[in-house]
């Protein structure tokens, strides 16, 4: 049978969601909505509803905590094939978003409503698999993250976080202190301390690694 390419576009992101029996298949084509956001633009916000689960096509979306001091804390990105925990959970709690999501780059993305969502769940058993193997694996991330900021200093965290990406890292301050849940200014000063002992060289959003052994022990102390 053939599909419509807004179909076409989400199987080729989510393959599992080709074998999708055709009645259902038949209100993805009629239902979903593709939309087309530039970088940091805001998918989400804290305390938004939950009207529909995004199918990343192309792009990413960094989702992110906020406290009431502007300071954000990287939760996870969300790509083309894997899918978003915070909106599964408002979905199926009908609660609120208790976080944000914004563009990290032009993004592509199918949205079903909320309704259609709750169909697949009910109706379609790789679907809920897909989401709940996306629980297991996020809160795998989740418990990292939690126990890196409660155990971890900062220097520890932020030297790992600069290992295993090559050379040169192009991010900036601001990117390095939402990914690590730190303010821009106590990151560019643990950078300075980097840069000072001959570990790094920082220029506008430009990181340059120069001693990476030296930033691996920093990294386990």
């Amino acid at each position: 049978m053939n599909r419509s390419p807004i179909f076409e576009r989400i199987a080729l992101a989510y393959p599992f969601l080709a074998t999708m029996p055709a009645a259902l298949a038949a209100r993805v084509e009629a239902e979903a909505l593709l939309r087309h956001l530039p970088a940091h633009a805001r998918v989400f916000g804290e305390a938004d509803p939950c009207r529909g689960f995004p199918l990343v096509l192309s792009g990413r979306i960094r989702v992110a905590k906020s406290d009431p001091r502007g300071r954000r804390l990287k939760l996870y990105d969300v790509g083309p094939g894997d899918s978003c925990i915070l909106t599964s959970s408002c979905l199926l709690s009908q609660r609120a978003y208790p976080a944000e999501g914004v563009t990290e780059s032009e993004v592509e993305l199918a949205l079903l409503p909320a309704p259609l969502f709750m169909a697949l769940v009910d109706q379609f058993e790789p679907m809920r698999r897909h989401v709940f193997a996306l629980f297991a694996d996020r809160l795998v991330e989740m418990m990292s993250l939690v126990e890196s900021v409660a155990f971890q200093r900062l220097d520890q965290r932020l030297a790992a976080r600069l290992l295993g990406h090559g050379a040169v890292l192009r991010l900036t301050h601001q990117q390095l202190a939402d990914e690590l849940g730190s303010a821009r200014e106590i990151v560019s000063r643990v950078l300075g301390q980097f840069a000072e002992e001959g570990s790094i060289r920082s220029a506008r959003q430009e990181i340059e690694i120069l001693d990476a052994a030296r930033l691996r022990q920093r990294a386990g102390d």
